[in-house]
């Protein structure tokens, strides 16, 4: 891996932040998951974004994107996070089932989906869990019976983040009703406005509905929208998981910015300090920038043919268990003051710690318990017993 940056690279780079610079919206908007309002705002970010080709820059340009390598993709990121530009709504689609789709999807279908979502005019919800089948995903129960060209989907998906608000979601059926476990899975799209679909918000703890129960009723789709093979689910979704676990959900800009700032806070309140606080935010910078180096060497070995393969997981518990320490930190710094809410008269530098630390306990659990991905380690990468 060579770390010194070529000048296409430089020059990449100039051109992303001078862009972000003239773009990026001078006051935050308002939470995607707490109104309609704030989700449309960041929709119509979306549609910015994509007006100067910066949707998904590794996407081919028939699509959206400017059929980058991931380096450069990681150079947007870090521009884009310097810049403070808002969330991305659409991450369900651009980071996860977009490179899936990409993998295994059929032109066709490339074509009827994928510039919708690099624009933000579709905007996607995962939906996997069900009540039943959290960490164990192949326990799913929700069917999909193959009527002529069409399927029926029926079943209850839990915890589908961005579904309050979003147009459409995929998630994993079970289309042969004699199967079990990991066989007999279909990875299936459909529309959140179909007849037979209901969306029950799920509020978090901060008020906001980020999650959402789905019930399907014998809600029918097309088998157009079934991606890969009937009964492929179970490997395509292993496919979907090794990108939200590895590489694309959580770029490395974005907790090397929060590390920066957890500096800022720390020399802001120093003398106030206890000794031990100086030694847990170095901590988190160093493990801000050992989690840039490592990505940095997966897509440096991905641009040269190689796979994604188990250390996912290794990624996964890293940069969840990294973004729990620096929350924990910045809110030791602020004390008593870490509780008030940002629009409390005395909140001062308060920021969005507490809301960034919410977040952060949900780390490792999503995208698979990291119970879950030790199990993976031990038996793939270890070779131990299971």
């Amino acid at each position: 891996m060579d770390l010194t940056y070529s000048h296409t690279e430089k020059a990449f780079r100039a051109e992303v932040r001078a862009w972000m610079e003239a773009n990026v919206p001078s006051a935050p908007l308002p939470s995607f998951d707490a109104s309609r309002e704030g989700f449309e705002a960041h929709r119509a970010w979306e549609r910015k974004l994509a007006e100067g080709r910066w949707g998904m820059v590794t996407w081919p340009q028939a699509y959206g994107g400017r059929a980058l390598n991931l380096i450069q993709w990681l150079i947007f990121e870090e521009e884009y996070w310097r810049a403070g530009a808002p969330l991305r709504v659409n991450q369900n689609g651009i980071f996860l089932l977009g490179p899936t789709l990409m993998e295994y999807g059929t032109e066709e279908q490339k074509t009827r989906f994928l510039s919708r979502m690099a624009s933000g005019d579709e905007i996607w919800a995962q939906a996997w869990s069900e009540p039943q089948a959290g960490s164990d995903l192949a326990a799913v129960r929700a069917t999909g019976r193959r009527e002529g060209d069409d399927y029926v989907l029926d079943g209850h998906k839990i915890w589908s983040s961005r579904a309050v608000f979003a147009d459409w979601a995929f998630g994993l059926f079970r289309t042969d009703p004699a199967s079990g476990r990991h066989k007999g899975l279909s990875l299936i799209f459909f529309p959140l406005d179909a007849a037979g679909v209901r969306v029950q918000p799920i509020p978090q703890i901060d008020g906001e509905t980020g999650f959402a129960e789905i019930f399907l009723d014998d809600v029918r789709v097309p088998a157009f929208n079934r991606l890969g093979e009937d009964g492929q689910g179970w490997s395509i979704c292993m496919a979907t998981a090794g990108f939200e676990r590895g590489l694309m959900l959580r770029s490395p800009a974005r907790f090397q910015m929060a590390a920066k700032r957890l500096v800022d806070l720390y020399r802001a309140h120093e003398p106030e300090c206890a000794p031990e606080t100086r030694a847990a935010v170095l901590q988190s910078f160093m493990d801000a920038e050992a989690y840039a180096l490592s990505i940095h060497a997966t897509a440096s070995r991905l641009i040269a043919g190689g796979h994604i393969g188990a250390e996912a997981s290794t990624n996964k518990i890293f940069w969840s268990e990294l973004d729990i320490q620096l929350h924990r930190t910045a809110l030791s710094i602020l004390g008593a003051r870490a509780e008030l809410m940002r629009s409390a008269p005395a909140a001062g530098d308060v920021g969005r710690w507490l809301d960034g630390y919410f977040f952060s306990l949900a780390g490792p659990i999503y995208a698979g318990s990291n119970e879950i991905q030790k199990n993976i380690i031990a038996e793939r990468m270890l070779g131990l017993p299971r």
